[in-house]
């Protein structure tokens, strides 16, 4: 069994990291692609990534806003206000570094 505890070379979370460097592409070309003030949702990038099965990308595309929160690229807001990722609960938007 491997560390992810699904037995298996194919499971979600390979998965997963194999998108991280597309996620972050993707949330980076959406913004730049936008208004400056503009923010997106993570399923955004998600569905850039993977349109038919999205879905199942979501934590991935949170994961990869936290890497580019963590290189200062991008911050994370609910209602406006930048939160901390790691303690937001519920829907998240993603803007540009102001």
């Amino acid at each position: 069994m491997d560390n992810t505890g699904t037995g298996g070379t194919g499971s979600a979370n390979a998965r997963q990291d194999d998108v991280g460097p597309p996620l972050e592409e993707a949330i980076l070309a959406l913004l730049a692609s936008r208004a400056d003030t503009a923010t997106i949702c993570p399923s955004d990038a998600a569905r850039a990534v993977a349109p038919e099965s999205w879905r199942p990308l979501m934590d991935g595309a949170r994961a990869a806003a936290a890497r580019l929160v963590e290189r200062g690229e991008v911050e994370i807001t609910q209602r406006g206000d930048i939160v901390d990722l790691s303690a937001a609960k519920g829907p998240i938007r993603i803007r540009r570094k102001r």
